[in-house]
């Protein structure tokens, strides 16, 4: 009987053992899981707006995966996240945005320390920065302006570089604006002499009247053709983007085109990288918006979306050249959060729209 019951409290440790290695087995791979999941970096940035061969690269380089989701308005990327939707790390809104996701208490804080490249970004650009005063929350990516495209081929010689082109009666059917509010009345309240981001009420209704004399002039307010139709010839005067804009052009046709900045100035965007406060993947997110400002890495960037380089280094190894530089925006404005004047604005663009 002792014997038995050697053999059975002998069994019973030796189950116990067997458990206890399963048990630990289960934990190591729970463990190594999380781990592979912690490797994986979820951004959400706008459409086209980085080289594929930039994000393999990162991933190459320090053995981890991308998820890339892409948007096409602050207003879709903004509504998805505070509908709960994504799990991402990293998003890349514009200025007012980024000041509105701060209100909405939606942002870490960066820590500069773990951005060691920060240093690289011109401090011209930063000082223009009031929607997150110090870069408290964001890391500038890119900054650029809507700006005018002259089919020269079209429209004499010794045109005025100016937002006046769109009051020309010689072009008129001829030409198209931007289907967003803050970009036309923008161009409008720089012509007029005001700030892109005046509450004055007054400035707001001078702005108005000159944007319906642009109306009377242009083909239509188009946000997502303009590029396309002037490409085609259909139109000789659009105010847009030049990445859309000779993203649509051969050789030959880009021969042909002027774009320019108006002398007035206008409307200017920064796109920011931002960490989100529920990120998961905070370390990795800090990692690669060191990336993005590696000298190198940044050039390539810049020369893949033919806009002018915020990052000081990269301007002396990019290969492509801009269709435009930071001296030409000297006199534009980044967007600002309106706070409650968006209403104001909201109102008098319609008023352009389905007239009153």
């Amino acid at each position: 009987m002792e014997k038995l019951s050697l053999l059975l409290l002998s069994a019973a440790a030796l189950c116990l053992s067997v458990q206890g290695c399963s048990d630990s087995k289960k934990e190591e791979q729970a463990q190594s899981k999380d781990k592979a999941a912690e490797q994986k970096l979820f951004i959400y940035n706008w459409t086209y707006y980085i080289p594929d061969q930039v994000v393999k690269d990162f991933e190459k380089a320090y053995n981890v995966k991308v998820v890339y989701d892409m948007y096409a308005s602050n207003e879709e990327m903004f509504t998805k996240l505070k509908a709960g939707g994504g799990g991402y790390d990293l998003v890349f809104p514009s200025g007012d945005y980024v000041s509105i996701m701060i209100k909405e208490n939606m942002l870490e804080p960066i820590d500069k320390n773990k951005v060691p490249n920060f240093v690289n970004i011109d401090p011209a650009v930063l000082k223009k920065i009031n929607f997150d005063a110090g870069n408290k929350y964001s890391v500038p990516y890119m900054m650029g302006a809507a700006g005018v495209a002259v089919n020269t081929k079209e429209v004499p010689a010794g045109f005025e570089k100016s937002w006046a082109l769109f009051n020309r009666d010689d072009l008129k059917g001829r030409m198209t604006m931007l289907d967003d509010m803050r970009e036309v009345l923008g161009a409008a309240l720089k012509s007029l002499g005001y700030s892109v981001n005046t509450t004055n009420l007054e400035e707001l209704k001078q702005a108005k009247e000159l944007v319906k004399q642009w109306k009377s002039k242009i083909v239509k307010f188009d946000a997502e053709t303009f590029a396309k139709g002037f490409a085609a010839g259909e139109f000789w005067v659009v105010q847009g983007y030049a990445e859309n804009i000779f993203l649509e052009l051969d050789e030959e046709g880009k021969k042909h085109v002027e774009f320019f900045i108006p002398k007035e100035g206008s409307a200017m965007y920064m796109d920011s990288m931002v960490l989100l406060k529920n990120a998961k993947n905070k370390e990795l997110s800090y990692t690669f918006m060191n990336y993005i400002h590696k000298p190198e890495v940044y050039a390539q960037i810049a020369d893949f979306l033919m806009l002018p380089s915020i990052n000081i280094p990269a301007r002396d190894i990019r290969t492509v050249k801009p269709n435009y530089e930071i001296s030409d925006l000297e006199r534009s404005e980044f967007k600002e959060d309106l706070g409650d004047t968006i209403k104001d604005y909201n109102q008098t663009w319609q008023e352009i729209i389905v007239g009153e």
